[in-house]
């Protein structure tokens, strides 16, 4: 994909001082683009690259977001709330986010493209090869993939966004920056590793961040449309995930027992136990501290791990924008454990 279409475009990031935006950032910025990373007042912007600008603005009240969107040619929406302590979280986060955006983006007549990156939560599992495709009923488990898929409809709702708008929906991302599955490196770095279930693998589609941010640019073009797959050209089950990330583990720390990680198969009542026990603990906390936060294995996390699998058909953009996994399963995770060395969470 030629990335010269996006040389002197003036590109709005929401959610770019996160996980995914530390990837897409320098991208943009390479591909020429003028870049402007929409940041609350307590977000962190001393990591953004050079020449990318800040703009201060809140997505749950929409305080200088006109400003923000001004001028604008390009809007990737990535800011998102990936875990809650329940339906309330979510949809205060993410879906009054897209309401207020929706209504911003309607208002400004210059923005050409906006790319929303949804999730794979939003189509549904799906356990049989080559994975669920994008012309697929939405059939979300989980209160993250409902509050996502009202993201979709509601900025596909305005008139005025008609063939502008372009929805990605990422399997499993991971990568350096990501906290999402940090306690799945450290578990792994122990050897132990977990896959839900027993008497069964748990197939997934998985893409490094990298990927997932080419494919983002992919979507800045103006043949793409509608709602576009990922994953990384290997349907992969967690046990296999769990074992290469053991053997990047020990390829760059020289653990011995994150060579040989153990992969228990938990009941899925087991899982759903220590589910219910985090979610009601940090519940708990929050009702007594001014302190919440939810914990990254929860019940809703549970609604999705009971599934079946989570396999995504990425023939589609393959197919239409010539989009192609760069980054091996290996490569990947040893990108990703290096990530977290230098930020000193695995040691």
């Amino acid at each position: 994909m030629n990335f010269e279409l996006l040389r002197e475009k003036r590109v709005l990031v929401t959610g770019g001082t996160g996980f995914v935006g530390r990837h897409l950032l320098p991208l943009l910025t390479k591909a020429g683009a003028r870049v402007t990373c929409l940041a609350r007042v307590s977000s962190r912007t001393d990591h953004l690259p050079a020449g990318v600008k800040v703009a201060w603005a809140d997505l749950q009240t929409g305080v200088g977001l006109a400003q923000a969107l001004s001028g604008q040619d390009i809007v990737i929406h990535l800011a998102v709330l990936l875990f809650g302590l329940g339906w309330q979280d979510y949809l205060g986060a993410n879906s009054r986010a897209a309401a207020i955006l929706a209504n911003a983006l309607a208002r400004e007549e210059r923005v050409e493209r906006a790319v929303l990156v949804s999730s794979l939560a939003v189509a549904g599992p799906c356990a049989i090869g080559p994975g669920i495709a994008e012309d697929a009923l939405p059939m979300p488990v989980s209160a993250y993939g409902w509050s996502k898929l009202l993201v979709e409809q509601t900025l596909s709702a305005p008139r005025e966004l008609d063939g502008k708008l372009v929805i990605l929906r990422p399997p499993i991302i991971y990568g350096s920056g990501d906290k999402g599955l940090l306690p799945v490196f450290r578990g792994a770095a122990k050897g132990i590793a977990v896959s839900p279930g027993v008497f069964r693998e748990f197939p997934v589609s998985v893409a490094h961040a990298h990927d997932v941010a080419r494919a983002v640019l992919c979507c800045c073009a103006p043949e793409a449309g509608g709602v576009y797959h990922l994953n990384d050209g290997v349907e992969h089950t967690m046990s296999d995930f769990c074992r290469v990330m053991g053997l990047a583990l020990y390829r760059l720390t020289g653990r011995p027992a994150a060579g040989r990680v153990r992969v228990l198969y938990l009941p899925l009542p087991v899982m759903a136990v220590t589910a219910a026990l985090a979610t009601g603990l940090a519940r708990l906390v929050a009702c007594f501290t001014n302190f919440s936060s939810a914990p990254n294995w929860n019940m809703d996390k549970y609604r999705e791990a009971r599934q079946a699998g989570w396999l995504a058909d990425a023939g589609r953009i393959r197919r239409e924008l010539d989009w192609k996994p760069e980054i091996t399963l290996q490569d990947g995770l040893e990108e990703a454990v290096e990530g977290y060395r230098r930020e000193g969470l695995l040691l």
